[in-house]
């Protein structure tokens, strides 16, 4: 597959503070890589500077025809606000200069339906305002969409559902997903290919390689128990 990014080593400081130290990774079209890490790895910096959203060292090459679309992981938007799903939508849309139906389009994607989507954003579930965000993203029609957790304000019983709507929408529109993720049971099922960021280290391959309970213990810390089981779940 050909390649849609290529990262050479990026690095990005804050004043005498290192987040990121000579990261080095490519991503194939089509694919989906899952960034994880503890807090503070600079997992949420690195979507930053992929973006140009921050400045940095290093080479970031997007292939020529590259869209992105971006969720971010807290969005400035009050959630008391009187705006509907709808609305928040069609403000995308304006600024994007959208084509007529691209509204019905994006929602019909995400599969939330009209009547849900009239609703004010404060009435919404965690899991359908995440879906609100996806359909946000998708406007415009990118080709490769980064989430910053996906599942983050979903409740448990919903966070698998938002993880087979990605990996449906990265199959059906043959997008590249980047996700950063806590989840390691759903990383290691839906994503491809692995980057682990830490203070100390990186590293990049495959779940089954970089899922590994020693890699993990490298990352988090001496106490992280990571079980495989039969049925390819994994648990951290």
């Amino acid at each position: 597959m050909p390649v849609v990014l290529d990262v050479e080593h990026v690095s990005v400081s804050f004043g005498p503070h290192r987040v990121l130290d000579d990261v080095n990774f490519q991503v194939e079209s089509g694919s989906s890589l899952a960034i994880i890490g503890p807090n503070g790895a600079g997992k949420t910096v690195l979507f930053k500077a992929l973006i140009d959203a921050l400045p940095h060292e290093g080479t970031v090459r997007w292939a020529p025809g590259t869209r992105l679309g971006y969720v971010p992981q807290k969005l400035d938007i009050e959630r008391d606000l009187p705006v509907s799903g709808n609305d928040f939508l069609r403000a995308k849309a304006a600024v994007s200069h959208a084509a007529d139906g691209e509204v019905a389009r994006v929602l019909q994607l995400v599969d939330l339906r009209p009547e849900v989507a009239a609703q004010t954003i404060g009435t919404l579930s965690g899991g359908q305002f995440q879906r609100l965000l996806i359909a946000f993203a998708l406007m415009g029609r990118p080709t490769v969409v980064l989430f910053d957790e996906p599942t983050a304000g979903v409740d448990e019983s919903a966070e698998e559902g938002i993880y087979v709507l990605l990996q449906r929408l990265q199959k059906e529109h043959d997008l590249t997903l980047f996700l950063i993720s806590h989840e390691l049971n759903l990383v290691y099922r839906y994503a491809d290919r692995v980057l682990c960021l830490s203070r100390r280290l990186a590293c990049f391959g495959p779940p089954v390689e970089i899922l590994t309970t020693e890699r993990l213990r490298e990352l988090y810390g001496p106490h992280v128990q990571f079980h495989l089981h039969d049925h390819d779940d994994a648990e951290l």
